[in-house]
């Protein structure tokens, strides 16, 4: 790891992959939307190579989609949650990181995120919750980090990144935040998310 200690501002947390396993639930989602609309499904090789970590409508415009197909995408997922899994050093995790002002910055759609959030009880870990929705581009474009740290009060160059994808590492990067990649190349990687601590002034 790294000799040096950490006392950022605030830490933002990607949301899939760092904090849930979704991944399962997002594929199945977009290949029912696929296959709902007469397209070919894709294998989840193909979707974790090409499209696991962009946002929803990034990914509809690389594959030459219509909107209607990722609201329905977007519905599947709903129903999908409860196959979603909280990772098992989460709560542990954000609850021995509870002296930081704390966001998540996802690129999942925000009613989805709450579902989830009210699921596994975890809501109250966090000061701020943006989604791609509310910006004009979701990650790798930093304007949800802006968004978040206008909301925290935070400068973005002193805040900690948390993501599982290269897409997280660019838009910590383009917003000068100090990135942590969980099992990719980052500022710090780490392989789960409660080796964090080892980083961090706790």
């Amino acid at each position: 790891m790294c000799d040096m200690k950490l006392k950022p501002t605030a830490i933002l947390f990607d949301m899939d992959g760092v904090l849930i396993d979704s991944l399962d639930s997002w594929w199945i989602s977009l290949n029912s939307a696929l296959k709902a609309f007469n397209y070919k499904e894709i294998s989840k090789e193909e979707f974790i190579e090409k499209y696991w970590g962009y946002d929803l409508s990034d990914n509809l415009k690389k594959m030459g989609l219509k909107l209607e197909i990722g609201t329905f995408c977007s519905n599947v997922f709903s129903n999908q949650i409860g196959e979603i899994r909280i990772y098992p050093d989460t709560k542990y995790t954000l609850q021995k990181l509870k002296e930081y002002k704390k966001s998540i910055i996802t690129n999942t759609p925000k009613d989805c995120v709450y579902q989830i959030l009210k699921k596994f009880n975890i809501e109250q870990y966090f000061d701020a919750v943006v989604t791609s929705d509310e910006v004009k581009m979701g990650k790798p474009d930093p304007s949800i980090i802006f968004k978040s740290c206008k909301i925290l009060n935070v400068d973005p160059k002193t805040v900690l990144l948390v993501g599982d994808t290269k897409n997280d590492v660019k838009a910590g990067k383009a917003a000068n935040c100090k990135t942590v990649g969980i099992k990719i190349d980052a500022d710090f990687t780490i392989q789960r998310l409660s080796e964090i601590t080892k980083i961090l002034k706790i």
